[in-house]
């Protein structure tokens, strides 16, 4: 344990807040606090400093706090939103700051004052989770549970383990990252009592591993929980709400990658673990040694993203990617996909970058037809194929056709040629359907590739981590 506490001690002194940053923090979170108070009297509603604020479990690069204005149920949900923009957007000028609307469930107030971010959220104040209108009512429930049961003295815990995943780009269960959120690393935390603990949890973890810290459930029901959440990876049953899984974001490649990062650091701890590695993009000379090496074709299909946020922008793009996949494997193409990923930067640009194992096919293609003996059939194979010279091989008639497409470049082209509507039909998306009528590209050229990697340099960055990848055992 003593060769892990001057490593940790040393972290902590770079990510804990400093006296003035928390001295800022705290007045204008007690400010915010006060004024949606006043303000939420007459509609006998209640405001909620909610966020690692709290417990101080907050890190200096992200400072923010959030507010949650619970309304009474009596109120309607339109009328419940509309207060809730009213009163934020009240409180954010009344703050001198700059706001937007956003939104998830519900439309919020999301603002910046002095360089802060405050989220002004409203909410129903309802009995029990059973009872909730929609996924926001939970929160008030996270934050009293992790009031009662994270001890301040376990603050620094958290901190640790929320710098290590952030080391290794694993913090937050956003639909981007699909990793650990702020209130996993707490019940993290609670669980095991220390990030070390955790560490030497996470090592013994299997896929579809349960965790159940009010033990709602007997271990002979385990099974039947892993049944029920068949696919994640994690079970962490919320302390709050026994129906679910507080870690359900979580996706199994980082599940491995967090495990892969955990025994690293048990095996061979440093400082330099709790802190990001730098890439840098890649260059031309690299791409190029990388396609020798590789012999692959790499395809990229480039579009504006739509407007919308990141939770509807990310799952639509690798949904599309996985269309595009599907569309160039469809048996008749015969195009083999190696690998595929996709890449945004939310503003100008979206990549689905397709590394083809097979990107052309000869003009020529064997159709295999019925048995003879399967006369029906027969009859409908020749039928179709009559003017192709059918002949027999191995008791089965067979055809030589010409292939309508010789490139996997021109599939894609020819696929996403239609209107939106007819777009929507093929499985692409529907935001990203109503961005590719207005233009998209389809290239595999390097220098078209390093244009845009001058461009976006973390575009770069993706194609590096593309190519780079580590192992995970």
């Amino acid at each position: 344990m003593q060769k892990y506490q001057k490593i940790f001690k040393e972290v902590l002194k770079k990510i804990k807040p400093s006296s003035e940053q928390r001295k800022q923090l705290e007045n204008l979170s007690k400010k915010a606090l006060k004024l949606v108070t006043e303000r939420v009297k007459k509609y006998k509603a209640k405001a909620m400093l909610v966020g690692s604020i709290t417990r101080d479990t907050w890190l200096p690069d992200k400072k923010e706090f959030d507010i949650f204005i619970l309304f009474p149920t009596t109120l309607k949900d339109e009328k419940m939103e509309e207060l809730g923009l009213e009163i934020g957007k009240s409180v954010i000028s009344g703050l001198k700051g700059k706001h937007t609307i956003e939104y998830a469930e519900h439309p919020y107030v999301s603002g910046l004052v002095g360089g802060i971010d405050i989220d002004i959220v409203p909410c129903f104040e309802v009995e029990c989770t059973e009872k909730m209108k929609s996924a926001v009512d939970r929160t008030p429930f996270h934050v009293r549970y992790i009031e009662k049961n994270l001890s301040l003295k376990l603050s620094d815990e958290v901190r640790l383990l929320k710098q290590f995943l952030k080391a290794n780009e694993l913090y937050g269960a956003d639909a981007k990252t699909l990793g650990f959120s702020g209130y996993v690393n707490e019940l993290l935390i609670i669980k095991y009592k220390s990030f070390v603990n955790v560490l030497k949890a996470t090592s013994e973890w299997k896929p579809g591993e349960v965790i159940d810290i009010e033990k709602f459930y007997k271990k002979e029901d385990y099974s039947d929980l892993s049944r029920q959440y068949k696919n994640q990876v994690l079970i962490l049953i919320d302390p709050t709400d026994k129906k679910r899984n507080a870690a359900a974001a979580l996706s199994p490649e980082n599940f491995f990658r967090f495990k892969k990062a955990v025994k690293l650091f048990l095996t061979n701890p440093t400082e330099y673990q709790f802190f990001h590695r730098k890439f840098n993009p890649l260059i031309e000379k690299e791409l190029i040694e990388l396609q020798t090496k590789r012999r692959t074709e790499l395809i990229f299909v480039k579009f504006t993203p739509p407007k919308v946020v990141p939770d509807i922008l990310y799952p639509q793009l690798r949904r599309f990617s996985e269309r595009l996949h599907n569309i160039l494997e469809e048996t008749k193409y015969e195009f083999k996909v190696l690998r595929r990923d996709c890449y945004t930067n939310e503003k100008d640009l979206s990549v689905v970058l397709l590394e083809m194992e097979i990107s052309k096919l000869p003009k020529i293609q064997k159709r295999i037809g019925p048995r003879v003996w399967d006369l029906d059939d027969s009859k409908r194979f020749l039928d179709k194929y009559k003017d192709f010279k059918p002949f027999i091989e191995d008791d089965y008639w067979v055809v030589e056709t010409k292939r309508k497409f010789l490139t996997a470049r021109e599939k894609i082209l020819d696929s996403l040629k239609d209107n939106a509507k007819i777009l929507k039909a093929k499985g692409i998306p529907n935001y990203i359907a109503n961005e590719l009528v207005k233009g998209f590209e389809v290239f595999s050229e390097n220098d078209r590739v390093m244009e845009l990697v001058k461009k976006d340099k973390n575009f770069g960055i993706f194609l590096r981590k593309y190519f780079e990848k580590e192992s995970l055992i």
